[in-house]
């Protein structure tokens, strides 16, 4: 019997986290895959399939599981991608917005590097601060001016986070395109009114756009060299290059969004890539 693991969060509850778990597991089934869902927990480690989907970002468990299966995604694309600064160094070579790693901070006491103040505002006003960890767009910040960055530095300065260039021409609007087994599927626009950000989750708007080449080249590159299987990449949109910088990397992009505004069927294409690797 073809038996799967579907990884997921020990404390996911959410229907919208849900979703894509479900989604796998029935076109796994449809495959003759019998797929179950499981939650991280010690028992979850040491059960036993052909492969696991791991949608969870615990870095550990996903080296602990790799020692025995094969992982979709793999162990160490995964950490890379949940922590921006080291998806932006991987993708060293790769257009993405100038960025300034924050220093680290182990005393609370201690005010915040005034020389790495100095070189962020060579960045220029406003600019972008990310937590390095983070999803959906709640742990990035807009800095409009020194008083607003300087505030944020001592928030967060025991934090792990960067600073980035704001792209102003994309300001409220990005492209969302999914990559599954080397091959860029298609790209759903996001927009925003209200804000800087264009995540769903934090109200934007989403509709089909025509995915032409560079963008599609632009994502199998970066896919291709964290070694994803199935990946969905933000671009936003410039007027330099080939058009877009790279924004983020999602290793367990949510697709039920993307599915509904480009009518691809994202999880049975992820399923049948997953078969072909495993089984032929």
């Amino acid at each position: 019997m073809r038996r799967a693991i579907i990884l997921i969060n020990a404390y996911t509850r959410s229907e919208a986290e849900l979703n894509q778990p479900r989604r796998l597991k029935e076109e796994l089934g449809r495959l003759g895959v019998q797929a179950e869902i499981v939650r991280n927990s010690p028992a979850a480690l040491r059960a036993q399939a052909d492969f696991c989907i791991f949608l969870d970002k615990d870095k550990y468990a996903a080296k602990a599981i790799e020692r025995r299966m094969r992982l979709f995604n793999r162990a160490e694309a995964i950490e890379i991608c949940d922590d921006k600064m080291l998806t932006h160094l991987a993708l060293a070579g790769v257009p993405m917005p100038e960025t300034v790693s924050s220093l680290l901070c182990y005393t609370p006491e201690q005010p915040v590097s005034a020389e790495l103040l100095r070189e962020v505002e060579g960045l220029g006003y406003p600019l972008v601060v990310k937590e390095n960890h983070g999803s959906l767009g709640r742990q990035v910040y807009l800095a409009r001016n020194r008083e607003e960055l300087g505030t944020l530095a001592e928030r967060l300065k025991l934090v792990p986070h960067l600073y980035q260039k704001f792209i102003a021409e994309s300001a409220g609007r990005d492209l969302r395109v999914i990559v599954v087994g080397g091959r860029a599927l298609a790209a759903m626009k996001r927009t925003s009114e209200t804000d800087f950000r264009s995540n769903a989750a934090l109200g934007g708007t989403c509709e089909p756009f025509t995915l032409d080449r560079n963008a599609a080249e632009l994502c199998e590159r970066v896919a291709d060299k964290l070694g994803l299987d199935y990946c969905g990449i933000d671009l936003l949109f410039s007027s330099r290059g080939c058009g877009y910088l790279v924004c983020e990397v999602n290793s367990n992009a949510f697709f039920a969004a993307f599915e509904r505004v480009t009518q691809i069927n994202v999880a049975r294409v992820y399923a049948e890539h997953i078969f072909r690797t495993i089984y032929q």
